[in-house]
């Protein structure tokens, strides 16, 4: 079917299809949750961890064979900043390899006629032209401080695109870049850049600190985007994007693409990020950089052309997002008090 065509009758989803959202419990996973139900489809299956272990392929294709899934969104994923992928390096490859594995594979010998799967930026090589393109991957060396969560991703991706190639499974995938929005990881050592300054800077005004010190230089340049713009994104292309149509995105060489990034294409410096941060919680402090931690990739934008030209666009704004996920944060920790 050609994405017009879809268009015209409606999209490549129905409402009365049984849509499981693995992951339904973490950000990414129950923003996708709240962007179905928001479109009129309510009949999502979820599962806890209590009743089906993903990382275990026998039960997985147990629950499958049960429950029938007509749709598949592979949001389940464990994930973490540079310290935690530092840190538990053979855990992240496991641990995300297993999930990926057993829930694709029983999706598709199951007969599942839609999956996405969820990615991210960090496929790309650490030094990708920029804006990045989808033609990066596997363009060059990985950043080494989240490379066994990148390549665990680009398993799945590459799973994805086999089974089309190999057996004509209609899966696609997504590449989010840097997400943020409820449901956030703030721990203090195994959260991403964005959850990690807001916790820091609330603490610091809550200790009335004179100071907040800061990883690496400030320079590097990142992109962010609201986990629900990403979960609007994911049904978006469910409904609307079929790669093997005629007029679907495609590489500079003419191949279709099986995957697409999904961004502001947006960045800005770290340093103004705190700042952002900063003054979204009220911190009236000194910003110090610690200059002996980590920068990470130098920068990561996005090119999101290829989904743009779909007639999809990021709709929140970071600043107001900022403020909307800071304030979210300091409530739900005055309620703890």
């Amino acid at each position: 079917m050609s994405t017009s065509t879809a268009q015209a009758s409606g999209g490549l989803l129905h409402h009365q299809d049984r849509i499981f959202v693995a992951g339904h419990r973490g950000m990414a996973g129950s923003a996708v949750c709240r962007s179905f139900e928001r479109q009129g489809f309510t009949n999502l299956l979820t599962a806890d961890r209590s009743n089906l272990d993903l990382s275990d392929d026998g039960a997985v294709k147990t629950w499958f064979q049960q429950q029938k899934p007509d749709v598949v969104v592979v949001a389940a994923a464990k994930v973490g900043g540079i310290v935690a992928n530092s840190t538990y390096p053979a855990d992240f490859l496991l641990d995300n390899l297993k999930i990926q594995l057993n829930v694709i594979e029983a999706a598709w010998q199951q007969g599942v006629r839609r999956l996405l799967f969820l990615g991210s930026s960090c496929i790309y090589p650490k030094f990708a032209a920029q804006p990045i393109r989808e033609e990066e991957l596997l363009n060059g060396p990985l950043e080494p401080t989240n490379e066994w969560y990148a390549i665990a991703k680009i398993t799945g991706i590459k799973l994805c695109e086999a089974l089309r190639l190999q057996h004509g499974f209609d899966a696609i995938s997504l590449m989010p870049t840097n997400l943020y929005g409820p449901g956030d990881n703030y721990h203090p050592q195994n959260s991403h850049v964005l959850p990690a300054l807001i916790r820091r800077f609330h603490e610091a005004r809550m200790n009335r600190a004179s100071s907040v010190t800061c990883w690496g230089t400030g320079q590097p340049r990142r992109e962010f985007l609201h986990v629900d713009d990403l979960a609007d994104a994911c049904v978006y292309c469910l409904q609307r994007w079929d790669p093997s149509a005629e007029n679907a995105p495609q590489q500079q060489d003419g191949q279709h693409l099986n995957f697409l990034n999904v961004g502001t294409g947006q960045d800005l410096p770290i340093k103004e990020l705190a700042q952002m941060v900063a003054d979204a919680v009220g911190f009236q402090g000194d910003i110090e950089w610690d200059k002996t931690k980590p920068d990470g990739t130098p920068r990561k934008r996005l090119d999101v052309t290829r989904l743009q030209s779909l007639g999809w666009k990021a709709k929140v704004a970071l600043s107001l997002g900022i403020q909307e996920v800071a304030r979210e944060f300091s409530q739900g920790q005055s309620t703890r008090l």
